[in-house]
């Protein structure tokens, strides 16, 4: 049983630390258990995936398909509160806007939105309500499910396969290194979610947002880690960002 609570702990851990959702016990963290957590970032964004996927699916039985993924759009930004968008708009400000490493580091902890990252943001954001709305409407809360599990195991990875570049913030207890025990089960839930497009959807659509996935994991790691040397957490935010719109663009490539 104290095996149980413990990570059911790790667990709740995850989800406040991802989403706005409240939990029943807020005192929770411990370095331990945020390290751990990061096992089960894949299932939060299953979550958050499934809700989105609930309000599209509720909101297209009324409204035309591009307005319900907008709406499906707003539900995940709300659940989330925007978490890994912050991150992707305060890299691009990062990356845009610094001459040098050092400058871009300054600009990236700076919380006011600069030309570069309300630029990317919008333009994320929009792509991947175009995206999502050339798919047949009935993928589309698998698509959800899977591109919002799916991209934060591509997170978890590149936290495990980079360094951290800060002296502290956020994502500095990570930097101790995510721990093959978490980072398995992250890649099989991510694994799992992605493979149940097979059952709704073409193997070649499935492959293809996979090959999509990885492309925008890999291109933003290549952005930032020549810039920076290593991630911050916003960088992680960033890889979430472009490995989701990443498996959108593949699988609309083959359907």
């Amino acid at each position: 049983m104290g095996r149980v609570r413990e990570e059911l702990a790790v667990f709740l851990l995850a989800v406040q630390f991802l989403t706005r959702c409240p939990v029943p016990f807020p005192e929770l963290f411990t370095e331990a258990r945020f390290i751990a957590s990061t096992r089960y970032y894949p299932l939060v964004g299953l979550l958050v995936g499934a809700l989105a996927g609930a309000v599209f699916w509720l909101a297209h039985l009324v409204f035309p398909v591009v307005l319900a993924v907008v709406l499906a759009t707003a539900a995940s930004l709300l659940a989330t509160g925007a978490f890994h968008e912050d991150g992707f708009a305060d890299t691009c400000d990062g990356l845009g806007g610094g001459a040098t490493r050092e400058q871009s580091l300054e600009i990236m902890r700076d919380s006011r939105l600069g030309t570069y990252g309300a630029s990317g943001l919008g333009l994320m954001l929009a792509a991947k309500v175009l995206a999502l709305a050339a798919v047949p409407a009935a993928l589309i809360p698998w698509l959800l499910m899977a591109a919002h599990a799916a991209s934060r195991a591509s997170a978890v990875l590149a936290a495990a396969a980079g360094s951290y570049v800060r002296d502290a913030g956020t994502a500095k207890p990570v930097a101790a290194g995510v721990a093959p025990c978490s980072l398995a089960p992250a890649l099989v839930t991510a694994a799992a979610a992605v493979g149940g497009l097979w059952f709704v959807t073409s193997p070649a659509a499935m492959v293809a947002g996979l090959a999509g996935l990885a492309a925008g994991h890999l291109v933003m790691r290549a952005l930032y880690e020549r810039k920076l040397g290593g991630y911050t957490g916003d960088c992680l935010g960033a890889v979430q960002q472009t490995s989701e719109l990443g498996l959108y663009l593949g699988a609309v490539a083959m359907l």
